[in-house]
């Protein structure tokens, strides 16, 4: 009687054992039309096990599914529905601006150190700009 006692103990502590997963917030691509494809997502998504709340944005074509869920099986399932959807496009920055220090904090209100201004440098074509409108030109223009 006490080896079930303590096997069914054990058994409690391996399912308390399993990890919990992440809260994430997916967000999705998908194409809807109408109420009716609004109102299928929405419905499809609701049901996941581990999704809090579902909030679609149809002017964007955005679904924004918040839970304990993992973002591929969200995609799996709004797939399901027939729909186009992927997750939703993120462009990565690679090099963040950063702005030259023009304003000291130590400075008086007002005060700008002076910086030398970026001048862009000249194309090279003006030679060519001469000979557009020439009669020897080929290929230049023969409105004039």
């Amino acid at each position: 009687m006490g080896a079930v006692v303590s096997a069914l103990a054990g058994a409690s502590r391996e399912r308390q054992s399993r990890k919990r997963k992440q809260f994430h917030s997916v967000e999705l691509k998908v194409r809807m039309d109408c109420d009716g494809c609004e109102l299928k997502v929405r419905n499809t998504l609701a049901r996941m096990r581990g999704v809090e709340s579902v909030e679609i944005n149809r002017k964007q074509q955005k679904v924004t599914v918040q839970g304990f869920v993992e973002p591929q099986r969200v995609l799996r399932r709004a797939l399901s529905t027939g729909k186009r959807a992927e997750l939703w496009p993120y462009v990565p920055y690679t090099n963040p601006y950063v702005a030259p220090p023009v304003y000291d904090k130590r400075a008086p209100a007002g005060h700008v150190r002076r910086v030398d201004a970026l001048i862009a440098p000249a194309a090279g074509r003006e030679e060519d700009l001469a000979t557009i409108f020439s009669d020897d030109n080929l290929n230049g223009c023969s409105v004039m």
